[in-house]
């Protein structure tokens, strides 16, 4: 039988001075008025959000994506700014 190879991690302490450099360069040309809250968006209580698959057919998905694109944002947020609308939620 074969050997089995073991993985080891190697671990750094998390120091201001090993961040620093990644923080720096996560801020260099950010514009800091497109930054969104998390990466799901905002719910609209006080649960988190969670995933809800849609099947759509190929023209719809495509102008779904172009929509978002001319809009400057995601699928997902185009989708629940038109439920919001639909079902006159905020």
């Amino acid at each position: 039988m074969g050997e089995k190879k073991k993985a080891y991690r190697r671990f750094v302490e998390l120091t201001q001075q090993v961040t620093d450099p990644f923080a720096a360069e996560a801020d260099r040309g950010r514009d800091s008025t497109k930054l969104r809250g998390p990466r799901w968006g905002p719910g609209m209580g006080s649960a988190p959000t969670e995933a809800f698959p849609v099947h759509l057919e190929p023209e719809l998905r495509r102008a779904l994506e172009e929509r978002a694109a001319a809009s400057n944002t995601t699928p997902s947020e185009v989708v629940r700014e038109a439920l919001r609308r639909y079902l006159e939620v905020s």
